[in-house]
């Protein structure tokens, strides 16, 4: 809050006191917390899964005061709806459309900078992770971090780096960094201000996809369209990949299946979607190419930028959409979704279960690569995608209890979970989700955290077994 409040008092837009106060609420709670818990614990995996829940939803309570507090959302429910899905990095907002929130000022650009930054930083927070940030910064609070980390880093495994958890924490953490600074330069090169290469990257880097221009990307060159394209592609891939090859000069790019996957599913839409509006939108060039590339990327990395309103496309193209919506990043990345691994792992074994029925009594591995996947390891990953699937269709129930239309319910309830932001129907990309009643953006927030946290370790909270 201090790095905001530092950008309030350079443009003087009014801000800063709100900024101010709420770095004060945030030391006073703070401080007598850690004061009153002072100790060296060892973290069980079962206090990972409360610490991570609760922490997540704490922290976006904390995140909403400097926009409650500023009067830039004077709605305590939509404060911790933009909160939520900036910590979450899903990217779906409130602001924007004044016509259909009259109590906001005219449109992002017209919110105080301060503000404008948090809502950016927080999404590079969260894209790495909170808890990761705190336990590799953080040591002298006397806590493992292994049941932490468990719980709470994207994907199903946890790829380490470095032998001790706190050196991997502060090896992703650092890879990050240098990344981030790279774009940050780039933009900067292409013409945007610091301010903005500053905010865009860290929206971008976190695959979060909060931008402080009301039309996203879409007025912006095409040199700073590529080169978001291409960060927004640096952010899908597994972090643990991109640390080996800068800080460890060891390149496991090559021959990773996943990442094949991953390429080659951004490869195939893109290509899709470039047929589709050349016939029907752009024709053939360029343009059409560039634009079918940036949505496919910022959809499978449910980053949530645009450039263009893809609901202009046609029926085919908005299902192919829609379907990206379901995939997300490589485990690892800070993108959301089910994630490639787990849609391999499903797809690797349904395959094996065809040939199983062709010879009942021969005995075929799932395999990823040369890597054997366990029993155990497919039988979670199904089990996530039947709770994941599961959990779309009800929240999408319960959404459209709010009157809100089917195309915008199921769409919304898939954007959330998967961390995506932008949807169809009424909250569509150059949309927002301010005229959802209030009760809808709640539902809205905890699919958001259920995505964020992959869904066991939310769930889990809800288990008799796990209070016993």
């Amino acid at each position: 809050m201090l790095l905001s409040a530092a950008w309030a008092w350079y443009y003087g837009d009014g801000d800063l006191s709100a900024l101010l106060l709420s770095v004060a609420i945030c030391f006073g709670v703070g401080i007598p917390g850690y004061l009153l818990t002072r100790g060296r614990y060892t973290l069980t995996v079962r206090d990972g899964f409360a610490i991570v829940t609760l922490g997540w939803i704490s922290l976006a309570l904390f995140a909403s005061l400097p926009l409650f507090l500023s009067r830039a959302i004077p709605s305590f429910t939509d404060a911790f709806f933009e909160a939520m899905s900036g910590l979450t990095t899903t990217g779906a907002t409130i602001l924007g459309d004044v016509s259909r929130h009259p109590h906001l000022p005219n449109g992002i650009e017209s919110m105080p900078r301060g503000i404008l930054f948090w809502r950016a930083f927080i999404q590079w927070i969260g894209g790495m992770g909170i808890i990761m940030f705190s336990v590799a910064i953080l040591p002298f609070m006397g806590m493992g971090g292994t049941a932490l980390l468990r719980a709470e880093v994207p994907g199903p495994t946890v790829d380490r780096i470095q032998p001790r958890i706190q050196q991997t924490a502060k090896t992703l953490w650092l890879t990050y960094v240098i990344i981030s600074a790279g774009e940050t330069v780039l933009l900067r090169i292409g013409g945007l201000s610091w301010f903005s290469s500053l905010t865009h990257t860290c929206t971008t880097m976190a695959t979060g996809g909060f931008s402080i221009y009301n039309d996203s990307f879409n007025s912006q060159t095409l040199y700073i369209q590529y080169v978001v394209i291409f960060f927004m592609l640096m952010a899908g891939i597994n972090f643990t990949l991109h640390g080996k090859l800068i800080l460890g000069r060891e390149n496991q790019y090559k021959g990773n299946r996943e990442l094949l996957f991953f390429l080659g599913v951004i490869g195939l839409f893109t290509l899709l979607l470039f047929i589709v509006n050349s016939i029907n939108n752009y024709g053939w060039g360029e343009y059409s190419l560039r634009h079918s590339l940036f949505i496919a990327t910022s959809i499978t990395t449910t980053t949530g930028y645009g450039t263009v309103d893809y609901e202009t496309w046609s029926p085919f193209a908005h299902m192919l959409v829609f379907a990206l919506f379901f995939v997300g990043g490589m485990a690892g990345s800070t993108g959301g979704g089910i994630k490639v691994i787990r849609i391999m792992v499903v797809l690797k074994y349904a395959i094996a279960e065809v040939r199983k029925l062709i010879h009942p009594h021969a005995i075929i591995p799932v395999k990823v690569g040369t890597r054997t996947i366990p029993d155990d390891v497919i039988r979670n990953t199904l089990g996530f995608l039947v709770f994941y699937l599961g959990l779309f269709l009800i929240v999408s129930l319960v959404l459209s209890f709010f009157d809100v239309d089917m195309i915008t319910a199921l769409s919304a309830s898939a954007s959330a979970m998967g961390n995506i932001g932008p949807a169809f129907g009424s909250v569509g990309p150059f949309d927002n989700y301010a005229h959802m009643a209030d009760g809808a953006k709640w539902l809205l927030c905890f699919a958001m955290l259920l995505g964020r946290l992959e869904i066991f370790t939310v769930i889990v909270l809800f288990s008799r077994m796990f209070w016993k």
